[in-house]
């Protein structure tokens, strides 16, 4: 009987900057060129290395997904307890890394069943949180519009108005971001 192969440990300077390398590989070129050969030599170590730590790239990718969920987590708690919420939500979504790596992360899913599978239930977990924190604050303002809506728009928005300008577009983008946060406006007023 073989012994179960032997990792790295996760509190790793090491094991932290593969992960940090490979996020900028998939943020420069796509999750498409990760390897352990891309990231050993951007990272100054051996491909034996990457697999001391991370055994598949699964193992990689699977990490560098729930090391940004769980930032993001956190994030989300703070922007959440603000007075303005759904606004702090769109600011981040705006984010063109999370964005960029998000969109990385659901091309990769496509094609890697155990990533998909653990994708969709950050999704859910943060959509659940959200929903949560934000029914409340809806309602309080007397809006006909369920707070599920406003979130599948922040996401949905966000993402395809980063993926456009990271093309390059740029007809009708500022636009559409002046429309989104005069909308938000009208739901979360500016302070006086």
């Amino acid at each position: 009987m073989s012994k179960p192969r032997r990792t790295g440990a996760e509190t790793s300077e090491t094991r932290a900057r593969l992960l940090d390398v490979t996020e900028q590989i998939m943020l420069a070129d796509g999750y498409a060129a990760v390897s352990s050969r891309s990231i050993a030599k951007e990272a100054g170590v051996t491909p034996a290395l990457v697999h001391y730590y991370f055994p598949t790239l699964d193992d990689l990718f699977l990490e560098v997904m729930r090391r940004r969920a769980e930032q993001q987590l956190a994030r989300q708690d703070r922007m959440l307890s603000s007075d303005r919420p759904l606004h702090a939500l769109w600011k981040q979504s705006k984010d063109p890394d999370g964005a960029g790596l998000l969109t990385e992360l659901m091309a990769l899913a496509n094609h890697r069943k155990v990533v998909r599978a653990e994708l969709a239930e950050y999704a859910e977990q943060f959509r659940r949180v959200q929903l949560k924190a934000l029914h409340d604050h809806i309602d309080e303002r007397g809006l006909d519009v369920p707070p599920i809506a406003l979130l599948v728009l922040i996401a949905g928005m966000s993402r395809a108005l980063v993926l456009e300008e990271s093309l390059g577009m740029n007809t009708g983008i500022a636009d559409t971001y002046a429309v989104i946060e005069r909308l938000l406006d009208t739901i979360e007023p500016p302070p006086d």
